[in-house]
């Protein structure tokens, strides 16, 4: 991901995302606090440069690295993070499921209204980015079906009064493929326009915007 971002800075590629899962892990953003990694030997713990504290990625969970040349785009990180919450919004309204930012909490959340119960509020989405030379990378991570309780050897985003939702969690009978149409339309939507794109390892970076 970082020689991509080097060779777009450069010019020497087009823009990039990459829609991928990972095996169970937690990373730990730049304000990562030790005491919010609950159980550091349940999975491997990575280091990451991104914004933001503790997250868990794995199977069930669309993670997308966002690699974008932003000196194109305005260069306004703020903006940019808005562009990404809004694309995450985009994707859930189309399985009718209501997103909704908060201030001062980084990410998409929905709120929780159950018989007996108070409401609250879950994150479906969590958002983490860096940006090196103008143009971003890390990304979005997106729960579709995921084992929620892997979260709980964290306090995931520093966030210990909210909880962790996914589409599978809110009744929705979604696949991965699913998501991914639905990413790759919102994406449209807010960022516009770009073409299916080969993994890195099976064709040489080449001008040009791709989503892959």
């Amino acid at each position: 991901m970082e020689a991509r971002v080097a060779a777009i800075a450069s010019g020497e590629a087009g823009e990039l995302v990459w829609l991928l899962e990972h095996p169970p892990l937690y990373t730990a953003g730049v304000s990562a606090r030790d005491s919010d990694l609950l159980d550091a030997g349940r999975f491997p713990v990575f280091p990451s440069g991104r914004g933001g504290q503790y997250t868990y990625h794995g199977p069930g969970q669309r993670v997308a690295y966002v690699m974008l040349d932003l000196s194109a785009r305005g260069r306004d990180v703020r903006a940019f993070v808005s562009a990404l919450e809004a694309w995450i919004l985009e994707a859930l309204a189309q399985f009718a499921v209501d997103g909704a930012i908060r201030q001062g909490r980084v990410g998409v959340w929905i709120e929780r209204r159950e018989p007996g119960a108070p409401p609250r509020e879950d994150k479906i989405a969590a958002i983490g980015v860096k940006v090196r030379r103008w143009v971003s990378y890390h990304g979005v991570s997106l729960n579709v079906e995921p084992d929620l309780g892997h979260f709980s050897g964290i306090i995931p985003c520093g966030q210990a009064d909210f909880g962790v939702t996914s589409l599978a969690d809110l009744g929705l009978t979604c696949t991965m493929d699913d998501a991914d149409d639905a990413l790759r339309t919102a994406f449209r939507s807010v960022f516009g326009a770009m073409e299916p794109a080969a993994a890195p390892w099976e064709a040489p970076a080449g001008p040009g915007g791709a989503a892959g």
